[in-house]
C-alpha cells in the first residue's frame, strides 16, 4: 500500500507542470535571487537536459521578491526548489528508495541529484 501512494505521489507530481505558475495570471512566478540561483543550479541534476531545464526556469520563474510558497529542501547537501522532473532512473530510483522506506521528498531529492 506504501508503494501505490508513493507512486501515486510521484504520478501527481510529475503530472504537475509548470502551467501552475502561471496561476496568478502574471505569466512567471515571482521568486528571490537566492530561489532563482538554486532553480538554476538545480538543473545540473536534470536527466532530461540541462538546457531544457535551465530554459524552463527562465521561462517561469523571473527574480522579484522571496515566494514564501515556494517548495524549496534541502538533503544531503542538495538544495532544490520547486516541482522535480525525474528522468526514467530518478523515478526507479524513488520507487526503491520509497519502498525501502525513506520519505518521499528525501528521496525525491536524493535521486533527482544522485541517480
Amino acid at each position: 500500500m506504501k508503494k501505490i501512494a508513493a507512486v501515486a505521489g510521484l504520478v501527481v507530481m510529475a503530472t504537475s507542470s509548470v502551467t501552475a505558475a502561471f496561476a496568478d495570471g502574471t505569466g512567471q512566478q515571482e521568486v528571490s535571487q537566492q530561489q532563482y540561483d538554486t532553480l538554476i543550479s538545480q538543473c545540473r541534476y536534470a536527466e532530461t537536459g540541462k538546457a531544457k531545464c535551465r530554459e524552463a526556469v527562465k521561462e517561469t520563474y523571473r527574480v522579484g521578491r522571496v515566494d514564501t510558497k515556494l517548495d524549496c529542501r534541502t538533503y544531503s547537501g542538495i538544495t532544490v526548489c520547486g516541482t522535480l522532473k525525474l528522468g526514467k532512473a530518478q523515478r526507479q530510483c524513488l520507487r526503491d528508495s520509497t519502498a525501502r522506506g525513506l520519505p518521499f521528498r528525501r528521496a525525491e531529492v536524493e535521486c533527482y541529484a544522485f541517480a
